[in-house]
């Protein structure tokens, strides 16, 4: 399974809004420098992002995104899915056609591996990765928590 540079970057971007927004909302151009992120990438991203609600826009001067609920409410695998990103590890994008055009053997493993790591991003907020949890690796920064998580979820 790879989880490509649409989620990766999207939950960067996001748990970068988490940690630099506050009372003012954060520009794309500040977040594409500090992620190194191209600008229009985040624009695509952010658009997806606000469709689903999990991000809110201001315009003009001063202008930028704000998370829509709190880093406590808003899931990693919500992120992903807002993106239509898949955390699918099946061959066949679980169509089931994985073996010359039929389920293999081991279809369902992998199906059902898919919906654990799910369900594990599903447990895991913004808030969760800011404050270093969700991993048991100890105390890490939020960058440091958010680039393992998404490692793992490379699996190269």
């Amino acid at each position: 399974m790879k989880l490509t540079t649409r989620g990766r970057y999207a939950v960067t971007a996001m748990l970068d809004l988490a940690i630099n927004g506050g009372k003012r909302p954060v520009s794309l151009a500040d977040i594409s420098g500090r992620q190194e992120i191209s600008l229009s990438y985040l624009e695509q991203l952010f658009a997806k992002l606000r469709r689903e609600q999990l991000v809110t826009s201001a315009r003009g001067p001063g202008g930028g995104y704000r998370l829509a609920r709190s880093g406590e409410e808003i899931f990693v695998a919500e992120i992903i899915d807002a993106v239509d990103e898949s955390v699918d590890v099946t061959n066949c994008q679980g169509k089931g056609n994985c073996h010359q055009g039929e389920t293999c053997l081991t279809h369902h493993l992998w199906e059902d591996l898919s919906g654990q790591i799910h369900d594990f991003l599903s447990q895991i907020s913004l808030c969760d990765l800011m404050e270093g949890r969700g991993q048991g690796r100890g105390h890490r920064s939020a960058q440091q928590q958010s680039d393992g998580l998404l490692q793992t979820l490379s699996l190269r």
